[in-house]
């Protein structure tokens, strides 16, 4: 895309032409740290869509990633590395990590990205009492500036003349356009990974930081979206609140399922001895699997589903003792009270479940609230069917995931708000979120599927969520700048 937009400002470039020629912003980076018994560091390194699509740039290309710090352990490596990770942590990745204000990174990332522009986009909020945007509110959004500002001032020190700069999701929303005033030389694409408000929800944002954001991203070439349906809806408010998306490209990348990680990870020795535990936690010859693994997020709906589980037996008591379902509930931003209250909600009704229709041989809901990769394997390996109810997803990649690496085949019963809907939705049961009642009988629907038709949806399913694994997503976008 052209870099000679009028409308942008015609600063000097403060790269040194020395710098990175492909640069990833993101607020969690590709490794974290831990103190040790003696004040020591410890590295464990991350996972993830970005993490692979990074590692399919080759050696030859320059590349840096730019992170924040996200704890003290994380900050306290920052200032011993002057932000410049030793790549010995990093899987030999340039990792370049922000060690910005706690206070500031606080209320950049809990009291803005995800109280507000989270809800936002995931329609989340009980708008008779929120949100109610008042002096607390604009001092957070201070700091949310700033957060964005010391992401675009390192990005402009670090890139080459020219470089292909590619930020990534929601806390960054104001990094383009930040970039693009100190570096206009650069390509920049942004992609968001969560849903995108449609314009009615959308304006509930003060009009001043409703135009900021959207400003912000617009600062870029190219604007990524995880389906045409966000892709739309940013659109529609561009076109309604600032007049269009002017030279910025709008374009869809369908992130898949990274096949070959997944297949060989769930065939691993600590996988296996996961399953043989869920078996006999399941008991019961023959007894049916229902899976969800989930963060106890309050848009993943994970109530409403065990709602749903609770008609069925109640509606259907055929199923009882048939049936056991597998609730993976993995606690998430317990810093924030809305989410230790939905965690709670979660356990007390799984644990009602068990307390009704429950006997000495078995166990109607498993739930497990420690996260354990290995046993999320295994339960996709085991399901017979899954269940992915949000209320509202970006994407949501358990849905690519369990077909990939079942079994037996499996059933996946979908909401039509998760952004894999556009996908997958012809192979899945497809549920409205809110409509426990119709998801009750869409599980029975899933239960019954004969095993011929199973066995064709699941190949199907796979095949399609693995269409753009993680290291093509990344590559296609760094195409659409022009390559590195």
């Amino acid at each position: 895309m052209p870099t000679d937009d009028p409308t942008r400002p015609a600063t000097t470039g403060t790269g040194t032409g020395t710098g990175a020629a492909v640069l990833l912003a993101s607020n969690r980076g590709p490794v974290s740290y831990a103190f040790g018994a003696h004040g020591e560091l410890t590295a464990k390194r991350g996972g993830g869509g970005l993490v692979s699509g990074l590692s399919a740039i080759g050696p030859e290309v320059d590349a840096v990633w730019v992170c924040a710090a996200l704890s003290d352990a994380d900050r306290e490596a920052a200032r011993r590395s002057g932000g410049e990770l030793d790549p010995a942590d990093t899987g030999g990745r340039r990792v370049h990590m922000l060690g910005i204000d706690p206070r500031t990174q606080h209320e950049a990332y809990n009291d803005i990205a995800n109280s507000v522009l989270w809800f936002a986009h995931h329609m989340l909020w009980q708008t008779p009492l929120e949100p109610a945007f008042g002096p607390e509110f604009r001092a957070r959004w201070a700091s949310f500036e700033s957060y964005n500002r010391a992401f675009a001032e390192a990005l402009a020190a670090q890139a080459a003349e020219g470089a292909a700069v590619l930020v990534q999701d929601y806390h960054l929303v104001l990094v383009p356009g930040m970039l693009r005033a100190l570096r206009p030389d650069l390509r920049i694409a942004h992609f968001s990974h969560t849903p995108w408000a449609p314009l009615d929800y959308y304006r509930l944002l003060p009009d001043d930081v409703a135009e900021q954001v959207l400003r912000g991203i617009l600062g870029a070439d190219h604007a990524g979206f995880l389906t045409r349906r966000w892709a739309d809806a940013f659109t529609a408010c561009a076109d309604a609140l600032v007049g269009g998306t002017g030279r910025t490209e709008v374009a869809v990348h369908g992130l898949g399922a990274d096949a070959d990680f997944l297949r060989g990870r769930a065939h691993q020795a600590d996988v296996d001895e996961r399953i043989a535990a869920l078996r006999s936690e399941i008991g019961g010859e023959g007894r049916r699997t229902i899976v969800r693994v989930d963060r106890t997020e309050l848009s993943k709906n994970i109530v409403r589903g065990l709602y749903a589980y609770r008609r069925l037996l109640t509606d259907r008591p055929d199923w009882r003792g048939r049936v056991v379902h597998l609730a993976f509930a993995y606690p998430s931003r317990q810093d924030l009270e809305v989410y230790r209250a939905y965690t709670a909600e979660v356990e007390r009704v799984a644990q009602d479940i068990n307390d009704e229709f429950g006997t000495a041989d078995w166990t109607p809901v498993l739930l497990k609230v420690d996260d354990d990769f290995p046993r999320s394997l295994a339960a996709y390996r085991l399901a017979d069917v899954a269940l992915v109810n949000p209320i509202r997803d970006g994407m949501n990649l358990v849905a690519k995931e369990v077909p990939v690496v079942s079994d037996a085949g499996v059933a996946l019963v979908l909401s039509r708000e998760a952004g894999a809907y556009e996908e997958l939705g012809a192979d899945a049961v497809v549920v409205n979120p809110y409509d426990v009642s119709a998801t009750a009988e869409a599980l029975h629907t899933a239960l019954t599927q004969d095993p011929e038709s199973r066995t064709a949806h699941t190949k199907r399913l796979a095949e399609t969520a693995t269409a753009l694994p993680p290291g093509r997503w990344f590559m296609e976008q760094l195409e659409a700048l022009g390559g590195a």
